[in-house]
């Protein structure tokens, strides 16, 4: 089984022309098809930048990253999808890492951790102490309402099988999407793992993202989906169902 022709890529995109080739550029030994989701705000080059890469582009409602990926849900023609930022600070070698255990139907939904594999940007400061903070309260949050053991509910790399993408119902516009990816799996009775991946520090720009305002949005979404959601079942997939089909 060759992964790469199971597996789009879908790269959420702002104002990062300084890294969107070579994180496209990265990206293309591990995936079948690649698809940029640039902000409709966006005031750079990111978008010919991303096309001239060999990337499909395409242009989101303009309301923040989580709206760009979920746009991307309906152009998605493979069996998986993998998020990844558009920053550099993902490492796509890790890409193979996070699509077996979907492959070897382990696993429906893979976030990369860096909690056990490290980072270069969740330390130093105080935003970063926050953010840290932040990130493990909501994670420990998830794990006690779900009984899980997971590390990092927050990361943007991610796997996950497009069928099961399809079927969460996402509704969050902004970074609380990720959260709301980990909730609604476990909520739905899908199986989530986690593979270690080292966060680098973003090679180029700064961060779209002001923690201290973000938080109470971070908060709501969190008890949104905690206390006050019901769960369609979704989890009940047969194996047959679940198999990714072999390519010759």
């Amino acid at each position: 089984m060759r992964v790469p022709d199971d597996v789009t890529i879908v790269i959420a995109a702002k104002d990062e022309e300084a890294t969107i080739v070579d994180v496209v550029s990265s990206c293309r030994p591990h995936a079948h098809d690649i698809l940029v989701v640039v902000d409709r705000r966006c005031q750079d080059q990111t978008w010919p930048r991303a096309a001239a890469a060999g990337a499909r582009v395409m242009a989101d409602r303009g309301r923040g990253k989580g709206d760009a990926m979920r746009c991307a849900i309906a152009g998605i023609k493979t069996a998986v999808t993998v998020f990844i930022d558009a920053d550099g600070s993902h490492d796509p070698g890790d890409i193979p890492r996070l699509v077996q255990p979907i492959i070897d139907d382990q696993a429906d939904h893979v976030s990369a951790s860096r909690l056990t594999g490290g980072s270069s940007e969740l330390h130093g400061g105080f935003d970063e102490f926050f953010r840290l903070a932040g990130s493990s309260f909501i994670t420990a949050c998830i794990n006690w309402r779900f009984g899980v053991r997971l590390s990092d509910s927050q990361n943007g790399f991610r796997a996950i099988r497009t069928d099961v993408l399809r079927q969460l119902g996402l509704s969050s516009d902004s970074t609380t999407i990720e959260q709301e990816m980990i909730i609604r799996s476990l909520g739905m009775r899908y199986r989530v793992a986690e593979v270690p991946s080292h966060e680098h520090k973003r090679r180029a720009g700064t961060s779209h993202i002001n923690v201290r305002r973000a938080a109470l949005r971070y908060v709501f979404n969190l008890v949104q989906h905690l206390a006050f959601t019901r769960f369609p079942a979704g989890g009940a997939v047969s194996r047959a169902e679940r198999r990714i089909p072999a390519h010759n």
